[in-house]
Order: C-alpha cells, then sequence, then structure tokens
C-alpha cells in the first residue's frame, strides 16, 4: 500500500492552487470593472468600495450606448480592424506557402528578415510611417490606418503561421504532384486545411492587436468622426468630469467583439486541428 508523504501531497496540491491564485489575479480587475460599471457614482466614490455589490444598476451601460459616437467609433474600428486581418493573413498564408513549397537558397535569409522585423518596436517606426504617409495623403484615412496595421501585424503572423508549414511532411506535397495535382490545387486541398489551425490562431492574435491599438490610431487619425474605440475610451469624459462607471462600461462593450471573434473561430481551430491529423 503506497502512503502519500507529506513532499508528494505538497506536489498535488500546488499546482492547483497556484492556478487558482493566478486565476483570481487576471479574472479581478475584470470582475472590478463589471462592478464600477454596475455602480453608482456614490458607490465609485466611497471610501470603502463593496466587492460585492448590494444591487446593480445598468445607467451605465446605457449612457455608453446611447452615446452618438459608440456607433461611429464600433463602426470604425471594425472596418479597420476586419481589413487589415484579412489582408495580413492572405498575406501571410501566401509567404509561408511559397517559404514551404517552394526550393530557394534566401528561405533562411527571409526567416531571419521577419524576425528581426519583429524585433523592431512599433514605436520606433511610427514617426517614419507618419511622414511616408503624409507625403503619400494615407492619412487620417482608412486607408492609411489599415496598411499601418497590415505593416505592424504580418510579420508576426508570418512567424507565427510558418512554424504550422514546418510540421507538414515535404513527402505529401510530393505525392500530391505525383497524383497530378498542380500548386494551386496542392495550396488550396492539402495545405490550407491543414494549416487552418494556424491560420485561425494568427487571426486571433493579429485581430486582437489591431483592435486593441490605441498608438497608431491616434498618430495617423485626426478626425474625430474616424476615431477608433481604443482613442474614444482614452477621451471619455463628460462636461463634468470622467465618469467612471460609464468608461467602465464602455471598456467591457469594448472587449465583447474580441470574445465573440474568439468563440467563433474556436470551433473551426477544433476542426482544423481534428482534420489535419487525419490528413
Amino acid at each position: 500500500m503506497h502512503v502519500a508523504t507529506p513532499h508528494t501531497a505538497r506536489r498535488r496540491w500546488l499546482p492547483p492552487l497556484l492556478a487558482i491564485v493566478f486565476i483570481i489575479i487576471w479574472i479581478f480587475p475584470v470582475y472590478w470593472m463589471f462592478v464600477t460599471a454596475t455602480g453608482t457614482r456614490e458607490t465609485q466614490f466611497s471610501p470603502r468600495p463593496a466587492l460585492i455589490p448590494k444591487s446593480l444598476s445598468w445607467r451605465n451601460f446605457h449612457t455608453a450606448l446611447v452615446s452618438d459616437s459608440f456607433g461611429i467609433y464600433l463602426r470604425n474600428s471594425l472596418i479597420v480592424t476586419v481589413t487589415a486581418v484579412l489582408i495580413a493573413i492572405v498575406l501571410a498564408f501566401l509567404a509561408c506557402a511559397a517559404l514551404t513549397l517552394s526550393q530557394f537558397r534566401a528561405k533562411g535569409a527571409m526567416m531571419g528578415v521577419v524576425m528581426m522585423l519583429q524585433m523592431i518596436p512599433g514605436i520606433a517606426i511610427l514617426i517614419p510611417q507618419f511622414i511616408v504617409f503624409n507625403r503619400f495623403g494615407l492619412l487620417d484615412t482608412y486607408t492609411g490606418l489599415i496598411l499601418a496595421y497590415v505593416a505592424s501585424v504580418l510579420p508576426v503572423a508570418i512567424w507565427n503561421m510558418h512554424g504550422f508549414f514546418l510540421a507538414m511532411p515535404p513527402a505529401l506535397f510530393e505525392s500530391a504532384r505525383v497524383d497530378g495535382a498542380n500548386e494551386w490545387q496542392i495550396l488550396m486541398r492539402i495545405t490550407f486545411p491543414i494549416a487552418l489551425p494556424g491560420v485561425i490562431s494568427t487571426s486571433v492574435l493579429a485581430f486582437i492587436h489591431s483592435w486593441n491599438d490605441y498608438l497608431i490610431a491616434y498618430t495617423f487619425m485626426k478626425d474625430p468622426g474616424k476615431y477608433t474605440l481604443p482613442v474614444w475610451l482614452a477621451s471619455f469624459a463628460t462636461p463634468t468630469g470622467i465618469d467612471a462607471g460609464a468608461q467602465m462600461a464602455a471598456s467591457l462593450l469594448f472587449s465583447l467583439p474580441v470574445i465573440v471573434f474568439f468563440m467563433l473561430v474556436q470551433r473551426g481551430l477544433m476542426k482544423g486541428s481534428v482534420e489535419g491529423s487525419v490528413k
């Protein structure tokens, strides 16, 4: 009969305990946002705020939703984010396919350039981008902001997606060529289904990066009617000052599209993993 020693017992309960602690640390700010968003102005400025509110008020959500600008900024964010993600994912997929299916000497050097581009802080190239975009008349336009987002996420997208392509056996492509498949058929019927988990996970990363961006949008957009939601949240104020409750309510609404997007692609991620393993 095996008797659990104190060391063995400690090894059993320590990982779950650490997991619970990290979950609490991660979830508490979100919970406090909800408490603030559903509270009143009196509870917001109370010297002893309650961790568990006695009552919930949805006035702050109503204030954020009926704002004249919320719908405009939501539309702006959706336009630039969805368009930038689609362009970046298509370009990254084609780049990874070329690096995987084609044989040329510069493949290693090209991946080295991609890695170096990831190491450059975005703020370091913000001013050069601003000068170039200003010269071509791309400032204060959706096109300019979309191009900036594509340039920002493309190196990360290529690097992340390339790992999934490297896991594909080269014999799979050779067998397809022997069976008479051309490069386009190999790309769409074999490569894409297997790489689908990588495409989806990279799409999630690119969406979160573009959706949460504040600095690029604030720098390139001067027309308040073209601001995105992060810029609007940073300047969320009323004539009497910052309304913390309404700001937290708007922040929760701002995070909903990311959650919805992840829930929509999660099934595709699991389906792609299964199909890739079968193929």
